[in-house]
C-alpha cells in the first residue's frame, strides 16, 4: 500500500476522546446518567427571525449557486453591528467571511507565513492556534499563559524569547480555555508591541457575547492602531448559536484581507447564499434573546462553579467564554487525563483535560456550560455524591 504524509501521524486524534466516548456509550448502554459538559456546541436554539430568514432564502433556487462574494447588504450588516456594539468603523473592503473562525484561523497563515517562520501561540489555547501554521509548513512558538499574570501574556517577556522569524502573533479573549477578559490596557500595549516588532496581531474574538458580572466584551478593532497591524475573527456561532451554519468573519487590516481573500479563492467559493441571509438577519434583528442567553450562561455558571465549591472542588467563576476551567482536585497528582477518565467512571460527568490546549494546561479540566440549571446541579449533585473529591 502506498504511504501517507507524515503529517497524519503528527495530528492523529488523542486517545483520550476515543476512551471517553467509549465510556460515554457504556454508560448509556446501562442506562446510567451522562452529563456531558465536554464539548462547547450551545443547546439554544438560534431566535425564531434567523430560523425564518434561514427558511425563506432556502425556498430560493437562486440561493444554491455559488456566491463567490459577500452580498452588499452582509457587510453592511457587519458595518452596522461593528458600530452599533464595539465602535469600530469599517469600510466594505476591511470585512471577509470565512467558513467559520476555524477554517480562517487553520489558513491564516497562507497569508503571512512563509515556510519556517513563525506565529506566536499561547499556552495553554485552543488548538488550532498552534496547528493552523504548522499546517502551513511554518513554527509555531507558543508563550506562556500564567493564572498569576490573569492568564494574559506577558509583552516583555515575550519580546525577549521570541524567536527572529516570528512574523505574526494570535491572542484571544474571552479566552478559551482559561475563561478571562482582558483589559482595554492591553489591547493598546498590544498595538505598541506590534508596531515595535513588526509583526501581526490576530485576535479571536469568539465569545465577545457571553460574558459575566456586568463585564461587556469588546473588540480588538475599537482601539486605535489596530487595523495598521492586524484584524480580528468574530463568530455568529456562540453568539446567535449557528455552530452548524460556519459563519464567520475575518475583519481589519484590508490588505492583509485582501492578500488572504485570494488564497482562499483557491479552494473557496463564497459563504453559501442562504447563510448570509441567515448572518443578516442575526446581526440586524433583535438582540434581546442574545442578552436573555448571557444570563442564562451566567445562571449556568453559577450553579456549575458555585455548587462544585461547595461541595470542596474549588472551580473559580468563569469570567467569559461558556466554559469553566479548574484545576485537578488533590489525589491525582496533576494527572488531567487520568482524573476525567475516572469523574466519568463515578459520576457520569464528562470534562475535558486541560493538556489538550497545551503543556500549561496540564493539571486542569475544561468543563461547558451546556446544560440547563437542573443539569449543572444534577452533575454537581453526581460528583459530590461519586466520593471522587474525598480520594
Amino acid at each position: 500500500m502506498p504511504g501517507f504524509a507524515s503529517r497524519t501521524e503528527e495530528f492523529a486524534e488523542s486517545n483520550i476522546f476515543a476512551v471517553l466516548e467509549y465510556k460515554r456509550q457504556a454508560r448509556v448502554a446501562l442506562g446510567l446518567p451522562v452529563y456531558n459538559l465536554s464539548v462547547g456546541t450551545p443547546d439554544f436554539p438560534p431566535a425564531p427571525h434567523i430560523i425564518d430568514a434561514t427558511r425563506e432564502a432556502a425556498s430560493d433556487p437562486e440561493m444554491y449557486k455559488y456566491a463567490l462574494v459577500d452580498s452588499p447588504e452582509l457587510i453592511e450588516s457587519v458595518r452596522r453591528w461593528y458600530s452599533r456594539r464595539y465602535g469600530a468603523r469599517l469600510a466594505p473592503e476591511e470585512i471577509m467571511s470565512v467558513a467559520g473562525s476555524q477554517e480562517g484561523i487553520a489558513h491564516i497563515g497562507l497569508a503571512l507565513l512563509n515556510p519556517g517562520e513563525t506565529l506566536l501561540a499561547p499556552n495553554p489555547g485552543y488548538p488550532i492556534f498552534d496547528i493552523g501554521p504548522r499546517l502551513m509548513g511554518a513554527n509555531t512558538a507558543l508563550y506562556p499563559l500564567r493564572a498569576d499574570n490573569g492568564f494574559l501574556p506577558d509583552l516583555r517577556e515575550i519580546e525577549r524569547t521570541m524567536p527572529e522569524t516570528a512574523r505574526a502573533m494570535i491572542v484571544s479573549y474571552p479566552m478559551n480555555p482559561a475563561c478571562v477578559t482582558a483589559p482595554r490596557a492591553f489591547y493598546d500595549d498590544l498595538v505598541e508591541f506590534a508596531n515595535k516588532r513588526g509583526i501581526w496581531i490576530i485576535h479571536d474574538n469568539a465569545y465577545s457575547e457571553i460574558t459575566y458580572d456586568g463585564y461587556v466584551g469588546g473588540s480588538f478593532l475599537s482601539v486605535d492602531g489596530a487595523k495598521e497591524v492586524g484584524a480580528e475573527f468574530n463568530s455568529l456561532s456562540k453568539t446567535y448559536n449557528m455552530t452548524g451554519a460556519r459563519v464567520s468573519f475575518l475583519l481589519g487590516n484590508a490588505e492583509l484581507l485582501r492578500r488572504f481573500s485570494s488564497m482562499r479563492s483557491q479552494f473557496d467559493y463564497g459563504l453559501c447564499k442562504i447563510f448570509q441571509r441567515s448572518a443578516i438577519a442575526a446581526l440586524d434583528g433583535p438582540q434581546e434573546a442574545v442578552a436573555w442567553q448571557r444570563a442564562q450562561y451566567q445562571i449556568r455558571r453559577d450553579a456549575l462553579c458555585g455548587g462544585m465549591r461547595r461541595i470542596g472542588w474549588d472551580i473559580p467563576d468563569s469570567k467569559g467564554t461558556m466554559f469553566a476551567w479548574a484545576r485537578v482536585p488533590d489525589g491525582f497528582d496533576g494527572d488531567d487525563k487520568a482524573f476525567v477518565s475516572e469523574l466519568l467512571d463515578r459520576s457520569g460527568v464528562i470534562a475535558i483535560p486541560g493538556s489538550v490546549f497545551g503543556s500549561l494546561g496540564r493539571g486542569h479540566v475544561r468543563l461547558a456550560l451546556t446544560m440547563p440549571e437542573s443539569g449543572m446541579a444534577a452533575a454537581v449533585q453526581a460528583v459530590a455524591d461519586s466520593g471522587i473529591l474525598r480520594r
